[in-house]
């Protein structure tokens, strides 16, 4: 008897513990299934799906793509704020589409599977200093040479939900100097603005298209150059042109720049800063002439000064003899 009501007192523990632990468990899953329905808020956002991911609602993505555009309008140098455009703009469709151009190319592929990053470091700038002048390691790092710019300045992305979509942005924004060194298109407005046209031809990023209402804000003559001769050659070389973003940059640094432009089928524009350096010598020149003009006419009208001046010295000292003259007769007359 002793053993039985032992033996019923034990199984009354084991079931009181077991019905215990089946009330926390369906307890814990209601509560982490509640916080599953619970709305996407401000004070309540998903977990980031990558390090640095900041998920957004649209309200959010709207107004801080409306205030990056309006504010990199004004002030195309706040990389930050083009770097935030480009990733509130993109998605859903345009990261998207671009990526699935990458899945469809062999080299992009294996681009998305081993997800190189472009630094100073992983391309090793010495090395490339070292190559002859007509590879595009070469031609790369002496175009960053002379703009004074660096590969590790890029920002991380943060606002595109998915993983895979913000490593094709990444890799857009990481690749975007190796554009300017095959263009040979430098880093001031006017060559920003052109580069942007092509890539928009190229990728069709919504903040390529949008940074081409930059060209309000140059010069007039600037804005003729584009119109007349970069935004041409853009769209006809952005079209043609293979995807860029299928380009494994790491892997070609050796091969002749020509034969990689040839390859692609991209055209070099007219050298942008010798067109800028002709006008500014053009406008030195014309400013030289009419500052020696002015010195000329200044100097004529200094020497008829001069001249009048002694005219009009000899004819008071004319004046003088004439009188002292008079003088000496009126003496002579009274003696």
């Amino acid at each position: 008897m002793a053993s039985t009501s032992t033996s019923s007192s034990i199984s009354s523990i084991c079931a009181r513990c077991l019905t215990r632990s089946r009330t926390s468990q369906i307890s814990r899953t209601s509560i982490a299934s509640n916080h599953q329905r619970r709305p996407f808020s401000v004070l309540h956002r998903p977990p980031p799906n990558y390090p640095n991911h900041v998920p957004l609602k649209l309200p959010e993505r709207l107004f801080l793509a409306a205030g990056s555009a309006l504010i990199s309008f004004l002030d195309p140098r706040r990389g930050d704020l083009i770097a935030l455009l480009g990733e509130t703009t993109a998605q859903p469709f345009f990261i998207t589409r671009l990526r699935d151009t990458m899945l469809r190319n062999p080299t992009g592929r294996r681009i998305l599977r081993d997800k190189p990053r472009i630094t100073s470091h992983s391309l090793s700038l010495p090395y490339l200093r070292s190559l002859p002048p007509n590879t595009i390691g070469a031609t790369y790092v002496s175009w960053l040479d002379r703009e004074g710019v660096s590969p590790d300045t890029r920002a991380e992305v943060r606002y595109i939900d998915d993983p895979e979509c913000a490593y094709v942005m990444q890799r857009y924004r990481e690749c975007h100097d190796f554009y300017h060194a095959i263009t040979g298109l430098p880093i001031v407005r006017e060559g920003e603005i052109a580069l942007k046209a092509f890539e928009f031809a190229n990728t069709g990023l919504p903040m390529t298209g949008l940074s081409l209402f930059s060209t309000f804000t140059v010069k007039a003559e600037e804005r003729r150059r584009l119109f007349g001769v970069y935004f041409p050659w853009a769209v006809r070389n952005g079209l043609k042109a293979e995807s860029l973003l299928n380009v494994y940059w790491e892997e070609v640094l050796e091969m002749d720049v020509q034969a990689m432009r040839d390859r692609l089928g991209i055209e070099v524009p007219p050298d942008l800063r010798q067109a800028r350096a002709e006008v500014r010598k053009r406008k030195r020149e014309e400013r030289e002439r009419k500052e020696g003009r002015v010195s000329s006419v200044r100097n004529t009208e200094a020497g008829e000064a001069k001249v009048e001046t002694q005219a009009e010295r000899e004819e008071r000292e004319q004046r003088e003899i004439e009188r002292k003259a008079m003088e000496i007769l009126e003496q002579a007359d009274k003696m």
